[in-house]
């Protein structure tokens, strides 16, 4: 499997739409959970830096136009991140972790221990 977070949650998925084994799922989801956080880093990282040198009001700009408007209140980092995620949840690679996710709960299966359930 690709260790780019992309191709591997598009791999992750693939894989997942065959399988019925919880424990084979289980690892599927870990493997894509792990995944997703290393592809939002990457967005969150690529926004950052492309919103470093917007003033203010053109953050604002961009956060409105992307669905998450900067709220009174809120810090500019904040601000990044909420783009940052905005902008990760609607790419491929996040739609693919959902339906892996998806999947996943078809079987009954999370990442969270039945003891916290």
């Amino acid at each position: 499997m690709d260790t780019n977070p992309t191709a591997l949650l598009f791999d992750l998925a693939a894989s997942a739409q065959d399988q019925s084994d919880r424990d084979a799922l289980r690892g599927l989801l870990a493997a894509g959970h792990h995944a997703w956080c290393e592809g939002v880093a990457d967005v969150q990282s690529g926004i950052a830096l492309e919103t470093a040198s917007l003033s203010d009001v053109q953050l604002a700009e961009q956060c409105t136009a992307a669905g998450v408007p900067w709220e009174l209140g809120t810090t500019r980092s904040e601000a990044v991140s909420a783009l940052a995620f905005a902008t990760w949840e609607a790419t491929p690679a996040a739609m693919a972790y959902t339906e892996l996710e998806e999947r996943a709960a078809l079987f009954g299966v999370c990442l969270l221990g039945e003891e916290l359930l």
